[in-house]
């Protein structure tokens, strides 16, 4: 009866081990589990960002007035007979009146 004893609690040992430091044990579940979640993240922002970009491309796709936004907002660019201000701010002068 000792040595039956003694059999089952080697086998628990050894399914214990496995289960904590083997292979697709505890250990690598939780990197696994980071590893997901770090992606899960990324994808979230991935998301976002496509989201964005189908905005702007319906925007283009509805009117002129999306690409006349970015015509001057990302190149620069007026209309003809159009006088164009650009207005500079002194940082010194912004940081004098703090």
């Amino acid at each position: 009866m000792r040595i039956f004893q003694f059999v089952l609690v080697i086998l628990l040992v050894a399914l214990q081990y496995q289960l904590w430091f083997g292979h697709n044990g505890v250990k690598d579940y939780t990197k696994l589990q980071l590893a997901v979640s770090a992606l899960t993240s990324d994808n979230e922002n991935l998301v976002l960002r496509n989201n964005r970009l189908k905005a702007d491309i319906q925007d283009l796709k509805l009117g002129i007035e999306g690409v006349e936004e970015r015509a001057r907002n990302e190149l620069g660019l007026i209309k003809p007979g159009e006088t164009f201000f650009r207005v500079k701010l002194n940082k010194e002068k912004l940081n004098d009146d703090k």
